[in-house]
C-alpha cells in the first residue's frame, strides 16, 4: 500500500503528467501544497501577482500545445487566478489550475480568505472541481489533464480544501496517466464528432464544392495553430488553388510570406481579406468561429458563399452563420481527407481571381496606410514589420523569434505587419482581450522555449496592468525583450472616441506618464530608447531580459476600422 497526503498526490501525479514547473504565489491556504512542492522535482515561479501564473501557464501551453499548471491560494489570490481562466477559456487553451480552500469545515462561513472559487469559475472554465477528499485526487487531476486537451481544449480547475492537502491516506497504485494523443481519441472526446459513414460522403461532397468554385477562400482560425494542422494546410494548398485569411487566433497557421496569404480578416483586417471574404463563392472554414470582431455586419459578411465548416466543437456549426455542409472534427484529421479528394479532381482555375487580390493586397498593404506621408515620427507599422530584420543585428534568426503581444493598437499593428510564419509563434489575447497578457505569457514562452528570444509587444497602457512581473523576468534572466510603443494614451479607446464619438476622448489620456526606462532599470533590466538609439537592436537582442521604448505619435490609429453595425467591405482605410 501507498501512503500519501493530499499534497504529496498532487505534486506525484504532475510528475507524472510531465509538468516540469508551475507559476505562483503562496497563502495560506495553499502553503500545505507549498511544503511538498520544494520537495518535489518540479520548478516554482514566483509570480507577483496571481493573474501573472495563470498567464505564465498560457505562455508555455500556446508556444508548445502541451497543458501547463499554475496555482494560487484562496480568496483574494484565487480571484486574481480567474481572468487569466477566463482568457484561457476564450481562446481554447489548456491549462490546470489548482486553487487553495478553507478547510472543509470552514466552507460556507465565510472563514478568513473564503470565497466560492468553485462557483465562481463554473461559467469561465471547460470543467471546474472541488475536492473534499485525497482519494478522489488520484481520479480528478488525470481527468482534468484529459479534459483540458480533448475536444476543444480549455482551462480546468481544482479547488483544494487546506485540510484536503494535509489529510495522508492509502491507497494501492498511482492511476494511469494518459498521453495527449490517447485523451484526445478517447470516447468522451470524439463523442459528438461526425460518424466515419457521414464523414466520407461530406468530405466528398465538400471536395464537389470546392472544385466548382470560382472564388474560394480558406478561413483559417486558431484551431489549426499547430504544426500538424500547418503542414495539413499546406499540403492542400498544394493541390488546390485558394486565397487564404486568418482570424486573429490563426495567425501563423499559414506563413505570412505565402502568396495567397491576404492576411487577418475582420474589425482591423486587410482590405484584401476582407474583400476575398466579401466576393467569395465558397468559404472553406477551419477550426474557426464566427467570430464578430471578424464578420462585422453579420448579414454582410461573405453575402454570397457557400460556407463548409470543420470544426472540434458542435456548437460552433452554425451557431452564428448557416453552413452548406459541415463536420465536427479536428482538423488535422479531417483535411488530410479533403486534400485527398480534391487532389484527385479538377477544379476551376482561380488566377485571375488571385491575381486581382495580390494586386490589392500590394497596393493597400502599405505602411504608410492611415498616416500622413509627410511624417517624420516614427512609424509603428513599419517599426514592428522590421523587427526580424532588426534582431539579426544580434545574431538571432527569425526563426528563433517567439512574440507575444498584449491588447490594443499595437497588438492589431503586430497582426497585421509582423511576419508571422509559423504557428505557435504569435501568441495574442483574442477573444477575451485582456490588458497586461503580454509580459507574464512571454515569460511563460521563454520558460518552455529556453533557445528562442521571446519579444513581447506592448503599450504604455497595457504594460502597467502586469508591469510588476519585470521582477519575474530579471529574476530568472529569461532571453525576453519587451518593446512598449508610447503614446501617452489608451490608444484603442482614443482612437474609437475619435472615430465614433466625436473626438470626446473621456478617461483615455493619461495626465502623468511614469518614465519606463527608469522603472525597467529599477527592476535590474537593461532599457533603450529607440528614438534616440539607431544601434538599440543590438543592445535589446543581446542574451538575458531587456526593455525597449518607443515613442510614437498619439494620432497614429489603426487601418483599416470598421466601426460596429457596419460591414467589412466598408472599412474607414484612410
Amino acid at each position: 500500500m501507498i501512503k500519501a497526503t493530499g499534497s504529496q498526490i498532487i505534486l506525484k501525479l504532475l510528475e507524472l503528467e510531465g509538468i516540469k514547473t508551475v507559476a505562483g504565489i503562496p497563502g495560506g491556504q495553499i502553503l500545505p501544497l507549498y511544503d511538498e512542492l520544494n520537495k518535489s522535482s518540479i520548478k516554482h515561479i514566483l509570480v507577483r501577482q496571481e493573474q501573472a501564473a495563470g498567464f505564465i501557464a498560457q505562455g508555455m501551453t500556446r508556444s508548445t500545445g502541451l497543458p501547463a499548471v499554475c496555482m494560487a491560494t484562496s480568496g483574494p489570490g484565487a480571484m486574481n487566478l480567474l481572468t487569466a481562466i477566463a482568457d484561457a477559456r476564450c481562446d481554447s487553451i489548456p491549462i490546470v489550475a489548482f486553487t487553495g480552500q478553507v478547510n472543509t469545515s470552514m466552507i460556507g462561513t465565510d472563514g478568513f480568505q473564503e470565497a466560492d472559487t468553485f462557483g465562481l469559475s463554473m461559467p469561465i472554465t471547460k470543467h471546474s472541481m472541488m475536492v473534499k477528499d485525497p482519494l478522489e485526487l488520484l481520479e480528478a487531476i488525470p481527468l482534468a489533464f484529459d479534459i483540458a486537451v480533448s475536444g476543444r481544449p480549455g482551462p480546468v480547475l481544482i479547488d483544494v480544501p487546506r485540510d484536503v492537502q494535509l489529510k495522508e491516506v492509502e491507497f494501492k497504485a498511482w492511476p494511469q496517466i494518459h498521453t495527449i494523443k490517447q485523451a484526445k481519441n478517447s470516447s468522451l472526446a470524439r463523442k459528438f464528432f461526425t460518424d466515419k459513414k457521414t464523414l466520407a460522403s461530406t468530405v466528398a461532397d465538400m471536395a464537389e464544392v470546392l472544385c466548382a468554385a470560382q472564388k474560394p477562400v480558406l478561413y483559417v482560425g486558431g484551431g489549426c495553430n499547430s504544426k500538424v494542422a500547418s503542414d495539413s494546410i499546406k499540403k492542400f494548398m498544394d493541390v488546390y488553388e485558394t486565397a487564404v485569411v486568418t482570424s486573429l487566433m490563426g495567425i501563423g497557421a499559414v506563413p505570412r510570406s505565402h502568396k495567397n496569404n491576404f492576411g487577418m480578416v475582420g474589425m482591423h483586417g486587410s482590405f484584401a481579406a476582407n474583400k476575398a471574404m466579401h466576393d467569395a463563392d465558397v468559404v472553406l472554414a477551419l477550426g474557426v468561429r464566427f467570430d464578430d470582431r471578424a464578420t462585422g455586419a453579420i448579414a454582410k459578411f461573405c453575402p454570397n458563399a457557400k460556407i463548409l465548416h470543420i470544426d472540434i466543437d458542435a456548437a460552433e456549426i452554425n451557431k452564428i452563420l448557416p453552413s452548406y455542409s459541415s463536420l465536427t472534427y479536428d482538423v488535422e484529421e479531417a483535411l488530410p481527407l479533403l486534400t485527398e479528394k480534391v487532389a484527385g479532381a479538377k477544379a476551376k482555375s482561380k488566377k485571375a481571381w488571385l491575381s486581382e487580390l495580390q494586386k490589392i493586397f500590394a497596393e493597400t498593404e502599405s505602411f504608410e496606410l492611415g498616416r500622413g506621408k509627410k511624417k517624420t515620427s516614427p512609424n509603428p507599422r513599419l517599426f514592428i514589420n522590421q523587427i526580424p530584420e532588426e534582431a539579426k543585428k544580434a545574431g538571432l534568426k527569425p526563426t528563433d523569434i517567439i512574440v507575444t503581444t498584449d491588447v490594443g493598437q499595437h497588438q492589431m499593428w503586430s497582426a497585421q505587419y509582423y511576419p508571422v510564419e509559423a504557428p505557435r509563434t504569435f501568441l495574442t489575447s483574442g477573444s477575451l482581450g485582456t490588458m497586461g497578457f503580454g509580459l507574464p505569457a512571454a515569460i511563460g514562452a521563454a520558460l518552455a522555449n529556453p533557445k528562442k528570444r521571446v519579444v513581447c509587444i506592448s503599450g504604455d497602457g497595457s504594460i502597467l496592468m502586469n508591469v510588476q512581473e519585470l521582477a519575474t523576468l530579471a529574476e530568472h534572466e529569461l532571453d525576453v525583450t519587451v518593446i512598449v510603443l508610447e503614446n501617452g494614451v489608451l490608444g484603442m479607446v482614443h482612437q474609437q472616441q475619435e472615430y465614433l464619438f466625436k473626438k470626446n476622448y473621456s478617461a483615455s489620456e493619461f495626465i502623468k506618464s511614469p518614465d519606463l526606462l527608469k522603472i525597467a532599470e529599477g527592476f535590474g533590466i537593461d532599457s533603450v530608447n529607440a528614438n534616440e538609439d539607431v544601434d538599440w537592436a543590438k543592445k535589446a537582442f543581446a542574451k538575458g531580459p531587456h526593455f525597449v521604448r518607443l515613442n510614437i505619435e498619439r494620432d497614429e490609429n489603426v487601418l483599416p476600422f470598421v466601426p460596429g453595425g457596419k460591414a467589412n467591405i466598408d472599412a474607414i482605410r484612410n
